[in-house]
């Protein structure tokens, strides 16, 4: 069995309910510690594919056989590079097979890192790079959609690494399961929350729009606008967060606008702090 197969099983057997403090289906932090989720069996929606992470070293681009010189030598940035290469098809032929053999050497190797390791994130990137891959499968490949696979992963990286986008894309596992439990949303609404108090702007989005329109929450629109209003100036091209802003400010009350400025306001000063 490979090293982070191990891992993760070990993890998910290991993992306890939430029982204690964590963060409200609001958002708004409890506890600022990340509070371990446990792995649950009831089979989410297909959520959609979202970009890759680009969490790479900040150096000038090296060339491809340098590269995979030092990828073939272990290199966990190296191979992290050259996944990303071949998932965009940048510089390269598009191959998603090459991009998830890459990813999962990082896995293989670096599951057991510490979290504060130099390395971590693109750890931690890698299992939600490999998490996207197993949502949908790759064609023509060994690689099936799978998406209890997905979960591990992007419970991993949730947990031990505390990787926002890994938070997301396993509250959004949590959240759009068809028959989802009570405690299916308790656990997705906690992750949302977490991924975006730590800044992930589609978290954010998501959330806002849950709180603005009372989605299976208590509705708080000053909350739920400012959650979309940060999403929005962050990615002011990606269409459904544009969407969701608009509706909900045409809808808004002058009180939530201006609830939601301060509050916009308090979010700003507090990550200046």
């Amino acid at each position: 069995m490979r090293t982070f197969e191990r891992t993760i099983f070990a993890f998910v057997l290991g993992a306890i309910p939430v029982a204690g403090p964590g963060f409200g289906f609001d958002g708004a932090p409890v506890n600022p510690q990340d509070a371990t989720i446990p792995v649950v069996t009831p089979q989410p929606g297909t959520a959609k594919r979202a970009a890759l992470p680009t969490t790479a070293p900040a150096t000038t681009a090296p060339s491809l056989t340098s590269l995979q010189y030092a990828a073939e030598g272990g290199h966990p940035g190296a191979q992290w590079r050259l996944g990303k290469m071949y998932a965009d098809g940048d510089g390269v032929t598009q191959d998603d097979l090459r991009a998830f053999e890459y990813f999962s050497r990082i896995a293989n190797a670096h599951a057991e890192d510490s979290p504060s390791a130099p390395q971590a994130s693109i750890v931690a990137n890698a299992f939600v790079a490999l998490g996207r891959y197993y949502l949908n499968g790759i064609p023509n490949s060994k690689v099936k959609a799978d998406t209890e696979r997905a979960r591990e992963m992007f419970s991993y990286a949730a947990s031990y690494f505390g990787n926002a986008d890994a938070q997301y894309d396993l509250a959004r596992l949590y959240l759009k399961t068809p028959d989802a439990s009570r405690d299916d949303f308790r656990y997705g609404a906690r992750w949302l929350g977490l991924a975006a108090q730590k800044g992930q702007h589609q978290a954010q989005a998501l959330l806002g729009q849950m709180l603005f329109n009372g989605d299976r929450l208590p509705p708080q629109r000053a909350r739920g606008l400012m959650w979309l209003t940060l999403a929005r100036e962050a990615l002011p091209d990606e269409t459904w967060i544009k969407e969701s802003y608009t509706r909900a400010f045409a809808k808004a009350s002058d009180d939530d606008r201006a609830m939601a400025l301060q509050m916009l306001e308090h979010w700003v000063q507090g990550r200046r702090d």
